[in-house]
């Protein structure tokens, strides 16, 4: 909207960027043979809806989720999470953690 940089600036700034610099060499583009979480929007459409309060952690904690309109599905490793804002009740993707937890769980 501000112009700082155009959108594909940004989804860069947002997938391979970050994989790089946490060692994820098999993630953060498009590409065959890389593991890849996808979302299907609508630029003209996607807008944040308004933050809810969500107590479904373990003991009652709570967590903030913010869901937004113009977001068609999300694809994790090729399984559909979300379709039109609603979970499909899958659970393809699984915790990864960075080179910086393998040395913590070592020290333990």
């Amino acid at each position: 909207e501000q112009g700082a940089f155009t959108l594909e600036e940004a989804v860069h700034m947002l997938t391979e960027q970050p994989a790089r610099a946490w060692g994820f060499e098999d993630r953060g583009l498009l590409k065959e043979g890389y593991a890849a979480d996808v979302n299907i929007f609508d630029a003209d459409r996607i807008a944040p809806l308004m933050p809810e309060v969500k107590h479904d952690l373990p003991a009652g904690a709570r967590r903030l989720v913010q869901k937004a309109t113009g977001i068609s599905a999300t694809i994790v490793n090729g399984v559909v999470l979300m379709r039109e804002g609603e979970h499909t009740g899958a659970y393809p993707g699984r915790l990864l953690r960075g080179p910086l937890a393998a040395g913590s769980r070592a020290a333990a």
